[in-house]
């Protein structure tokens, strides 16, 4: 294979074209976040996370599991969870088994920060989506999303 291989071509094109639509879509859900709720997509998608951890066996989510759940590098997860740990929107306590542990639970005001964002956030991807929907080269990509589905 060589760098002007067809298959690279149209590899790097596909890989282009869902880059565009991340981007867009990110974009667009910022906007409406950061507008209506003071919130970025990494603050409500950390939120997200963590409002779905559980009491019991594997129910709290170590650092390293958070920052791949968000998509980021521990070190930015940690700042991240500084910043809404200092808006009261969560709480970090020592693992009761062991105590070298940390864990990090959502506070009330961030249960509520979360469920008021929520349908905003729902309703910028629909409106990204409809809108990349449009471009014919993002229109397969959409459809892709539309009809994915992830197990918990």
């Amino acid at each position: 294979m060589t760098a002007t291989d067809p298959a690279l071509t149209a590899l790097a094109q596909g890989w282009c074209a869902l880059s565009l639509l991340h981007g867009r879509i990110e974009a667009h859900i910022e906007r409406a976040l950061q507008t209506k709720h003071d919130l970025s997509v990494r603050e409500y998608s950390l939120l997200d996370v963590l409002s779905r951890q559980h009491d019991g066996e594997g129910g709290h989510l170590q650092m390293k599991q958070v920052a791949d759940a968000v998509v980021l590098s521990q070190s930015a997860t940690t700042r991240l969870v500084t910043r809404l740990e200092d808006r009261g929107l969560l709480a970090r306590y020592l693992c009761p088994t062991d105590r070298r542990g940390i864990y990090t639970n959502v506070s009330g005001a961030g249960l509520k920060l979360l469920e008021e964002a929520r349908p905003t956030n729902d309703t910028a991807l629909r409106e990204a989506l409809d809108e990349a929907a449009k471009s014919p080269e993002l229109a397969p990509l959409v459809r892709v999303v539309e009809s994915a589905s992830v197990s918990a």
